[in-house]
């Protein structure tokens, strides 16, 4: 049984090697993830050798996601690497202080102090700590702990209910931009956007140096909530980056927002990802904790188009394991996932000759009960709208552009697979995605199946034309009965 639901995992020291790379394509790995955050521009090139010949080898496309770092605001450094802060005690962030102590500690963001006022709380390491600001006294700013614990070296600092002014893009940010269209990367990962304008800048980069690649908004702080429609219009998909946007709304908050997102996004033809900690305890055990697995597959009767993978593939002790379980939990999920098709149908408006086709093709196929739905594409765009609605039947998207077919790979339900198109008959070509489906073991002689495609064969944006055969049915080009 194909799994409609796709696995970001992420790259790192536990599956940085050839040997575990290949080990995680076969267990099922659809899009790898590479952090910026950290690591060299020839690391990432490196990796991403690595990631394509896993992929050569395995006989499976394996996109490959850049995912920017942003402005991850932090402490400072720390004399002795990490200090315990004791509640009610007082406690400075300082822009200037060049090593911590259990006093103070500096700074690698030195706006902060002015964009916070007495009465805010500013959350440690996640949330894990917690201070209330006194007093902001030039570069430095008069805490009170309110909930205490261990503060190591470089954690990241949240304000609780947003507004910081830390622009989304970086200047290093801006650099590896440059360097994932060198690689040639599927995807880019835009964290902390706060509004449209950061997505459209980040494509402007990307597009500048020459990048092709979709672009993922991180919806991660409060202002990208309240914006989330205009950031919807400017990206290609979202994360539900649940990290930082509990830190900032709160961790009850989260739940509904995630569906709220997932909602939106389908709504709009939009990707989706849904991220952090989702199986956080394989990092150290063989297997999920129950919640894992409820959460895993919640996001999936969500509707997301993948499910992510962080520190449990990137540095956990399971990083093949892991993947195979959450394939196992999609699976039995997607198993219960209602089709309710006439509903989503109708309460769809489109205009466009090619957005008929897709939602023609996908009635066709659950009303006729058709083997497979096969979309014969340039750019991926009639996949990705069939693939919005749950139409309960595989869909196979036919291109001859390998960017395309590496960026399908996040599509949910759509198994993307090269052809090359070279032929300007269109009974030819239908012939010829037969053969393919027939050669996949997808279909077999006598089953029925619906087929998309555009004329002039070869222009984008122009899938005008269905067809429903019965495979076997007609003969091959020349000849003759």
């Amino acid at each position: 049984m194909s799994r409609h639901t796709k696995i970001v995992a992420t790259l790192g020291p536990s599956s940085s090697d050839l040997p575990v790379l290949e080990r995680m394509v076969q267990a099922g790995v659809d899009v790898v993830r590479m952090n910026f955050s950290h690591g060299s521009a020839d690391d990432h090139i490196a990796r991403a050798e690595a990631i394509r010949e896993a992929s050569a080898r395995a006989g499976r496309p394996v996109g490959i996601l850049a995912d920017l770092q942003g402005p991850k605001i932090r402490v400072g450094k720390f004399a002795g690497g990490k200090v315990t802060l004791r509640e009610n005690a007082d406690f400075v962030l300082d822009a200037t202080c060049a090593e911590g102590n259990e006093q103070r500690v500096g700074l690698d963001y030195a706006d902060l102090p002015k964009d916070v006022g007495p009465g805010d709380i500013l959350l440690l390491d996640d949330g894990r700590l917690k201070l209330r600001v006194e007093r902001v006294l030039g570069t430095e700013i008069h805490c009170t702990v309110k909930v205490g614990g261990v503060l190591s070296n470089n954690k990241g600092i949240n304000r609780q209910g947003g507004g910081l002014s830390a622009p989304a893009l970086t200047a290093k940010d801006m650099d590896d931009i440059r360097t994932a269209a060198k690689i040639g990367v599927d995807f880019v990962a835009v964290s902390f956007p706060k509004s449209a304008a950061d997505m459209y800048m980040a494509r402007q980069l990307l597009r500048a140096a020459g990048g092709k690649a979709l672009l993922i908004a991180k919806i991660e702080r409060v202002e990208a909530v309240a914006n989330l429609e205009e950031i919807l219009d400017a990206s290609d998909g979202i994360m539900v980056a649940r990290g930082d946007l509990a830190v900032e709304v709160g961790d009850a908050a989260v739940p509904a927002l995630q569906k709220k997102m997932l909602r939106a996004a389908r709504n709009k033809n939009k990707l989706t990802i849904t991220a952090t900690q989702m199986m956080e305890s394989m990092i150290n055990s063989p297997v999920p904790t129950r919640a894992e697995v409820s959460d895993v597959a919640n996001a999936v009767l969500d509707g997301t188009d993948a499910v992510m993978l962080s520190a449990e593939t990137a540095a956990g002790n399971y990083p093949v394991e892991v993947i195979e379980a959450m394939s196992r939990i999609c699976l039995e999920a997607e198993k219960s996932n209602e089709v309710m098709l006439e509903r989503d149908v109708l309460a769809r408006t489109f205009t466009r000759i090619d957005q008929s086709i897709a939602m023609a093709a996908i009635w066709t196929a659950y009303h006729l009960k058709v083997k497979a739905i096969a979309a014969l594409t340039q750019t991926g765009s009639t996949a990705l709208w069939m693939s919005r609605l749950n139409c309960g039947v595989p869909i196979y998207a036919l291109t001859p552009e390998k960017a395309a077919r590496n960026q399908m790979t996040l599509y949910r339900d759509v198994y993307p697979l090269l052809m090359s198109q070279t032929h300007q008959d269109r009974d030819v070509l239908l012939w010829e995605a037969e053969q393919i489906l027939l050669d996949q073991g997808v279909v077999e002689y006598g089953d029925m199946i619906v087929l998309t495609i555009g004329e002039p064969i070869g222009s984008s944006g122009g899938t005008n034309t269905l067809k429903i055969v019965r495979v076997g049915d007609h003969p091959a080009p020349g000849v003759t009965d």
